[in-house]
């Protein structure tokens, strides 16, 4: 079986031509990704086109607590805030894609003309997909290839694609996936070029990447502590963990011994050395520490 192939960026690093593709668990995980993609948009002179049926108050990046002037936006340009009707449907309510296409299209035509560097654009189309009557998946197959045609080859034009993983199942899911370059991830909560510390929304946690060593041990612990407040069970993805030193795992079993009785440190995909110290100096005995997942194939990424 052929193995997709995709570019992983934390949103951060999105720019012009990049189609992207993001499958979110929930809120928090979609507003941790969409949220910083509209923002950063509005404070780099780049247009920002939001095909929503939702209120602007409503929207990740624009609510009351971000002190954004949508309407001062609005009457410049810069901000877009464009109804599925508007931007997508035919007369009957049915998804139109070429009118997908031509929303875009003109779009970056008038982001060009106004003088903005760049055009964001945005949609989530669980609706589209997941509700009764919905979009056959040939047709939103199509709109995909359409879109990135459309964006990949464009100096101007970039693309955050959403949908609620649980609108549809999971081989049309990765379908869907299939036709995008770019997997968009948050943004690193830490990275040095050494360590680098995320957020995880499904399952709720951190994914540890790099080298952990005796530099890095505050940070890690702040992260730890931080993400340990409110989640009754915090996973900790250690896949591309390269390095991690006894003070380092001595932090987890520290960690280990002060969560309550149902609470609990999974340890995700852990190398087989870390693995193997572990359970040499006993802690794997610890109530608070659990052996979690093995590592996922590269043909779930983007969709689990």
């Amino acid at each position: 079986m052929e193995t997709p192939w995709f570019a992983k960026r934390p949103v951060k690093d999105i720019r012009p031509g990049d189609h992207s593709w993001l499958a979110y668990s929930g809120p928090e995980e979609r507003d941790s990704v969409i949220g910083p993609f509209v923002r950063e948009g509005l404070e780099t002179n780049e247009k920002v086109v939001y095909v929503t049926d939702a209120p602007a108050e409503l929207l990740p990046g624009l609510g009351p607590r971000h002190r954004v002037d949508v309407e001062a936006l609005g009457r410049t340009g810069q901000l877009r805030i464009i109804s599925r009707r508007d931007a997508c449907l035919d007369r009957r309510g049915g998804f139109a894609p070429g009118k997908m296409l031509e929303t875009i299209g003109r779009e970056v035509d008038a982001a060009f003309g106004q003088g903005f560097r760049a055009a964001r654009f945005t949609t989530d189309y669980s609706c589209l997909i997941g509700e009764p009557g919905r979009s056959g998946l040939a047709v939103m197959l199509g709109c995909e290839h359409g879109v990135g045609n459309a964006v990949s080859p464009s100096t101007m034009a970039m693309a955050i694609c959403q949908i609620d993983r649980r609108a549809c199942p999971p081989d049309e899911l990765a379908a869907l996936r299939d036709t995008h370059e770019v997997l968009v991830e948050v943004n690193p909560e830490f990275d040095d070029g050494i360590l680098k510390i995320s957020r995880t929304f499904e399952p709720n946690g951190l994914r540890v990447e790099g080298e952990l060593d005796a530099a890095r041990h505050q940070v890690f612990a702040e992260q730890l502590a931080q993400v340990c407040l409110a989640r009754r069970r915090v996973h900790l993805d250690f896949a591309d963990l390269g390095f991690i030193d006894l003070g380092g795992l001595n932090l987890l079993a520290q960690q280990a011994t002060v969560l309550p009785a149902d609470e609990a440190l999974v340890l995700d995909h852990l190398p087989p050395d870390v693995e193997n110290v572990i359970e040499m100096v006993g802690w794997h005995r610890l109530p608070g520490l659990e052996r979690g997942r093995e590592r996922a194939f590269p043909e779930t990424e983007g969709i689990a």
